[in-house]
């Protein structure tokens, strides 16, 4: 690739006139040479004002060797919880839809089924026997120590008071299990609806069930996640491994897009190795991020190393086929009367991204980077113009 600018224009042009008996003195005009150069563009004072360009230098920053990873947005596995209703029934009433936000003590659904009544009169019934039962049992206990009641007789009314106190409590916690209050059944209030409220606050995931549907005990009604504890779950293959460490910086946007890049630290690196021989890093976020859901998947990367080395601003390097390139600001002259700007496009080897920064390499050792003045804005303008130039011949 070559860019040029005309630097003088020499060419010589002989006009001679001889008259019809007299000699005259020639007369030469200097018009100039054009002259090729490659790595040089050259501005106008007009394209000069319309290119933004600014201008800074290359300089020495501590940049981070990244290790480039894929995964997803995750919770801990205790912060998500599928709803089920222990002893089945028809769905009477839900108003939630995946994605909507529910508080913890929140109505989730409405399940009724008849049997929930006969579980209620079984816990009355078992109630109202305890009494005589326990008197009956003590009558006979005091019976048989008096020597006037049978020893059979006695141990079957203590079976029989002993059996009954047992499905008091089952039938006590039968009732807690599905739903129900069992005091507020002891005052009369019975019901065949059940009420299943959220023992978090998070969201809902999805929903498997719809009003009239019947749901059996194995079925999961539906999922809840608390995103309170979101983190991301990161695949490292395992030749990689020994590099992560706990604490390490972790920058990641959702995979195909061009979002700004978020930050978490590893808190966990998983010590088991899987069937696809990666291992599982999880990373803690360092800022509260609302905008993000379980199972995103995610671009990261791990920052592995840091080091000293040579920067220039994102936006200073270009790319031109297979090479990349800076600009440095050779200076201002006069061309015909007009001011012209002049840059030279240097070649250098890009290495790690960090911050807004790329590592820079210069291929010319003998250069001097501080005496380079870096195009730190207008870069692209200046590799579209040298790309023209070389399209409509070498010349400006």
């Amino acid at each position: 690739m070559k860019k040029y600018i005309i630097n003088s224009l020499f060419a010589l042009t002989i006009a001679g006139f001889i008259a019809s008996c007299n000699s005259k003195v020639e007369s030469v005009e200097i018009q100039g040479e054009h002259e090729e150069n490659e790595s040089r563009v050259e501005l106008s004072q007009a394209q000069y004002e319309v290119t933004g360009i600014e201008l800074g230098k290359l300089e020495f920053k501590e940049i981070g060797s990244e290790l480039m990873v894929n995964g997803v947005i995750d919770v801990p596995p205790q912060n998500n919880i599928s709803i089920t209703m222990p002893y089945g029934g028809f769905v009477k009433n839900t108003t939630l839809l995946p994605g909507d936000a529910v508080k913890k003590g929140q109505l989730l659904v409405s399940i009724e089924n008849p049997e929930f009544i006969q579980f209620q009169q079984d816990y009355l019934e078992s109630l109202a026997n305890s009494s005589y039962l326990k008197s009956e049992y003590e009558r006979q206990e005091k019976l048989y120590g008096e020597q006037v009641a049978s020893g059979k007789t006695f141990e079957e009314s203590r079976s029989n008071f002993l059996a009954n106190e047992a499905r008091i409590k089952t039938s006590r916690a039968k009732l807690k299990m599905i739903g129900f209050d069992p005091e507020k059944v002891e005052t009369g209030e019975i019901k065949s609806v059940v009420n299943i409220y959220s023992p978090v606050s998070g969201s809902v995931l999805d929903v498997f069930t719809n009003i009239g549907k019947y749901v059996s005990p194995q079925d999961v009604i539906m999922d809840l996640t608390n995103s309170d504890d979101l983190h991301v779950e990161l695949s490292v293959y395992e030749n990689d491994i020994p590099k992560i460490k706990k604490d390490q910086r972790i920058k990641f946007n959702i995979a195909n897009t061009d979002e700004e890049w978020r930050e978490a630290h590893v808190f966990l690196v998983g010590k088991g190795v899987r069937k696809d021989r990666s291992v599982t890093v999880h990373g803690h976020f360092d800022s509260k991020n609302t905008d993000l859901l379980p199972g995103m998947y995610v671009t990261a990367k791990i920052e592995i190393a840091t080091e000293k080395a040579l920067v220039a601003p994102d936006d200073a390097v270009v790319r031109f086929g297979e090479k990349h390139f800076i600009f440095s600001y050779l200076g201002e002259r006069d061309e015909n009367g007009q001011p012209a700007y002049d840059y030279e496009m240097i070649e250098v080897m890009m290495g790690n991204k960090e911050d807004g920064f790329t590592q820079v390499t210069l291929l010319d050792s003998a250069r001097n980077y501080e005496d380079i003045k870096l195009v730190t804005e207008g870069a692209f303008t200046l590799l579209s113009k040298a790309k023209n130039s070389e399209e409509e011949g070498g010349h400006h």
